[in-house]
């Protein structure tokens, strides 16, 4: 069953405050193994490995093309709110998304698609329970493979902010709107993960840092 919550702020919490970073990021990631990580339990179960080097750089958590969904989730406590994570992603082969971040917004959870629905399309699944290729948030944009992209997300109780290389794509209000994962496997990742669906993808680079 997929986790539905209604966020429905007061006006005094509703309005828009500074956003300031502790500037202490931490590495989820170590480049050389997958502590803190597990492969995430789906049905379609792919090969996850760690490279490094990859490709001549910084170590990288691979995944193996599966016939739906491949990917890893972390078994790190992360923070449910003012917190902003942030990796670099890339698409080594397939045709769809090569980035599924799924993480916590307050007591629910969502997920940045990046190149989903044959490959192009970019938001969030799910707001008022559209996905994120009918709501807001979609938008199209050309990847290449074999190139990387910084993907960062921003949670507050106020909104969620998503970034690709710097580009702002996502900017949603939380106030009274419905926020919730896309029913199915990808509720596996749980609390935090990534996953990719039909594609062979990279991700390295993966920090988080809590926001006051």
């Amino acid at each position: 069953m997929a986790v539905v919550v209604v966020i429905a702020l007061s006006p005094l919490l509703a309005a828009e405050k500074p956003v300031a970073s502790t500037n202490a990021w931490t590495s989820l990631f170590d480049g050389r193994s997958l502590r803190g990580w597990t492969r995430t339990d789906f049905s379609t179960l792919g090969d996850v490995r760690v490279e490094n080097p990859f490709r001549g750089g910084p170590g990288a958590i691979v995944v193996a093309l599966a016939e739906e969904l491949n990917g890893v989730t972390c078994t790190r406590p992360v923070p449910k709110t003012n917190y902003e994570v942030s990796l670099e992603a890339m698409r080594l082969g397939g045709h769809d998304f090569f980035c599924g971040l799924t993480f916590p917004v307050g007591d629910a959870a969502a997920t940045f698609v990046v190149g989903g629905w044959g490959g192009s399309v970019v938001g969030i699944s799910c707001i008022d329970g559209a996905d994120a290729s009918v709501n807001e948030t979609t938008r199209s944009m050309d990847f290449d493979k074999e190139r990387w992209y910084r993907v960062r997300v921003r949670v507050t109780p106020t909104k969620i902010e998503c970034w690709i290389d710097e580009k702002n794509v996502a900017d949603v209000a939380l106030a009274g709107r419905k926020i919730s994962l896309r029913p199915g496997e990808i509720e596996r990742s749980l609390p935090f993960g990534l996953a990719a669906w039909h594609t062979r993808a990279a991700w390295r680079n993966i920090r988080l840092q809590q926001l006051r």
